[in-house]
């Protein structure tokens, strides 16, 4: 399965307006947790679009996973289902028989610390339990290449770095990690990376280590 993301000299431009995403070169080969920091208008959030495929650019080529899953702020906006169990067959892609679905569905559940939650209504979840059940839905759908759009930012102190941690987790599984590109604000997340960019005026820095990372 193809796990590479490469975007060589990127650009892209809304109508009638400036340059959003300028020059934008970088690459990630390997799994990890690789975290974006930025201000507001920087183009975060457009560099998403054209990872999804939302959007094309204006000039330069990106080339990355089919399988891409994205994880957003609120996760109210990505959970279609009335029970964990539902959600998560939705977003099944392979065929299995019914015995099997349900032990897969209760698998990744387990994975992401909802053990039994398979009947649970997703309106009595937590905020911290729906973005679980939003990150084993990317799981589930055997994507190994997961964008979270500031994944904490509607989260508490604790809820927040139960997140974090489980997604740092995840991407350094021995069985299968993943690869998880990461937005925040929170400079306080920034430690739990693998790797660090900054996004300024469209263009996205070098990675750093945390131990590296400087930000002005």
């Amino acid at each position: 399965m193809k796990t590479n993301l490469i975007l060589k000299n990127v650009d892209f431009s809304w109508p009638n307006e400036e340059k959003t995403i300028t020059n934008c070169s970088f690459e990630i080969n390997e799994p990890g947790l690789f975290m974006i920091v930025g201000r507001n208008g920087c183009g975060k959030s457009t560099l998403f679009k054209l990872i999804q495929r939302i959007i094309n650019p204006t000039s330069g080529s990106i080339d990355g996973p089919d399988d891409v899953f994205t994880v957003f702020q609120n996760p109210d906006h990505q959970i279609l289902m009335p029970t964990c169990g539902s959600e998560m067959i939705l977003n099944i892609r392979e065929t299995f028989d019914k015995k099997r679905m349900q032990q897969r569905v209760d698998d990744v559940l387990n994975l992401v610390g909802l053990n039994g939650f398979i009947l649970r209504p997703v309106q009595t979840l937590s905020g911290g339990q729906k973005q679980r059940l939003a990150i084993a839905s990317a799981l589930i759908s055997n994507s190994n290449f997961i964008l979270m759009d500031e994944p904490t930012a509607l989260l508490d102190e604790i809820s927040q770095m139960e997140i974090i941690k489980l997604v740092q987790t995840l991407t350094t599984s021995a069985k299968r990690p993943i690869t998880v590109l990461w937005i925040t604000h929170r400079m306080e997340e920034l430690n739990y990376a693998h790797k660090i960019g900054i996004m300024e005026k469209g263009y996205l820095s070098e990675w750093v280590s945390p131990s590296n990372f400087k930000y002005h």
